[in-house]
């Protein structure tokens, strides 16, 4: 039998080389995988970059089979320049987690034995990795590793520092990603700015001068004279971030000057419109839009509701909560009790009405109905009836667009009010006569009868303006002879109440004018407010 013979050539030193490299934390690989059983030829080796071959390691072992570790290919070795090293470096070790070293003895390519300085990559991702930007230096050996690598050759230590300047650093998830810096102090008033105000925040008090404003003086002991139609903006109010819903005067007249205004920017706001049009307070007690809000009759109070599904009654003297309740659908619609200013019905988002007592701060009444939305609610003479309108529309929906109640029974008096196929997103009473107004989706206002049967006039309709699916709000002047509305197209029209002809039209807004309100007291003064945002007063 022919004996086996050693030729030395060329090729011998590359795989002497090869075979005894290192994994980048220092540790010998084996060069006795020479021998190996013949079944495990099968995916032995990778291709690596450069066009060589590297071992790869088996997938079990009898030391330790969890630890098995394929070895990383080495990348952009033909161009340096290229190589992600320059710019991305291993993590260094932390030294509470670093791993004892191996034992020297025994050492085989094919052993799955990690490296003493090696993480695995699941314990990589556990923790926060830090990137290295230098572009000089190599990460630290644990002791151990660094000990097994002070006797070895030249090859050996140039191809494990080849290899570890060659690593790629391991993906990291989102969420164990280090927080971006803190923002400074103007970064955080810009995106307080964008968010708007913060909802919950305790409003300061109302300082507001005991005695009526000079305008208003000399006519509060004088009978309400005949109402003149206004020709130009005395003040343009500027200030909320979103749509301006409503508006409405105090309803006392010495503390008439105050003008409230509701808004989708979360919160409402008290201008002082007469006498210098500034803005008084703002109020920023709910964290969404503010659909509906009233003054109380007394003038010190405003009850609010919102789409948190939020109610507020605020004291503006001390800036403190009275009444806070939490409804179960959002808020578009809220009306006090003429008679009993404890109590107060709301509605929105849901089939039902209730009325709460500020009192005892519970529901006291409900009232139901198979409707989709409450759009607007309207007490009649005493309070002992409502009107509600709703958002139903089809072939019947006689029956639920406008319907009567009994306050104190929660009975539908009649759902045969209004028997044309548009929803009414708004209700006025006249001030004088038993008649209310709404406001249809037709373009037109309907006049209504306010005693039972409630009988819709055939012969008297107010045309001219375009509501086209807003909230487009009306209301009469106290004297009754004038009928104001809102436009989608942002005109405000006035119409003569008896005939039905249109008076006036003012061209105050580039968006849908929504609200609409004569001064209680001042003969001329109306304000009207816009899905733009701003509040004009006109004279």
């Amino acid at each position: 039998m022919a004996s086996l013979v050693a030729y030395e050539d060329s090729d011998s030193e590359a795989e002497t080389e090869l075979a005894g490299g290192f994994h980048p934390a220092g540790q010998m690989e084996d060069t006795s995988a020479a021998v190996r059983p013949p079944g495990q030829d099968f995916g032995s080796r990778v291709l690596d970059a450069t066009g060589g071959r590297v071992p790869s390691p088996e997938r079990g072992s009898r030391d330790d089979p969890a630890r098995c570790r394929l070895p990383l290919a080495r990348l952009w070795s033909q161009d340096p320049g290229s190589c992600p090293s320059q710019r991305l470096r291993w993590p260094r070790p932390e030294p509470e987690a670093a791993f004892p070293a191996s034992p020297a003895a025994c050492p085989s390519l094919w052993t799955s034995q990690a490296p003493s300085g090696h993480v695995p990559l699941a314990g990589a991702c556990l923790k926060q990795v830090r990137v290295c930007w230098e572009t000089s230096g190599s990460p630290e050996l644990p002791v151990g590793a660094r000990a097994g690598s002070e006797g070895l050759g030249k090859s050996g230590s140039s191809l494990q520092r080849k290899r570890r300047e060659d690593c790629v650093v391991p993906y990291t998830p989102k969420r164990l990603r280090p927080l971006p810096a803190p923002h400074t102090g103007a970064d955080r008033g810009k995106e307080a700015e964008a968010q708007g105000p913060r909802a919950g925040r305790v409003p300061a008090p109302l300082c507001v001068a005991p005695e009526a404003s000079e305008f208003i003086q000399p006519y509060l002991d004088s009978q309400y004279k005949e109402t003149k139609i206004p020709k130009k903006v005395l003040f343009h109010l500027r200030g909320h971030q979103g749509p301006v819903n409503s508006v409405q005067w105090c309803p006392v007249s010495a503390r008439s000057h105050l003008l409230l205004s509701t808004s989708m920017d979360k919160t409402f706001k008290v201008w002082s419109a007469v006498d210098s049009g500034s803005c008084l307070q703002t109020y920023s007690l709910h964290s969404e839009a503010v659909r509906a809000a009233r003054w109380s009759p007394c003038g010190r109070h405003i009850l609010s509701g919102g789409f948190d599904f939020a109610l507020h009654l605020t004291d503006l003297e001390t800036g403190t909560q009275l009444f806070s309740g939490q409804s179960d659908f959002r808020i578009t619609t809220l009306k006090f009790h003429p008679r009993d200013h404890s109590v107060f019905v709301c509605g929105g988002f849901s089939s039902e009405m209730k009325a709460w007592d500020i009192r005892t701060s519970k529901v006291v009444r409900s009232y139901k109905a198979t409707i989709q939305q409450t759009l607007d609610i309207l007490f009649l003479r005493e309070g002992s009836e409502f009107l509600s309108s709703t958002d139903a529309s089809s072939r019947d929906s006689a029956d639920r667009t406008i319907v009567a109640w009994d306050f104190q029974s929660s009975a539908k008096i009649s759902n045969q009010i209004f028997h044309e196929r548009y929803t009414c997103p708004s209700l006025t009473l006249h001030p004088r006569e038993p008649v209310f107004l709404a406001q249809t989706n037709g373009n037109y206002l309907a006049l209504f009868s306010a005693v039972w049967p409630y009988r819709m006039s055939r012969r008297r309709r107010y045309e001219g303006h375009k509501v086209e699916g807003y909230s487009v709000g009306c209301e009469c002047s106290p004297d009754g002879d004038l009928l104001l509305t809102g436009s989608a197209d942002g005109r405000i029209l006035v119409y003569s109440f008896r005939t039905a002809s249109r008076a006036r039209t003012l061209h105050g807004h580039t968006q849908a004018c929504v609200g609409t309100t004569f001064h209680p007291v001042l003969p001329s003064v109306l304000a009207t407010c816009s899905w733009e945002g701003d509040v004009k007063i006109w004279h």
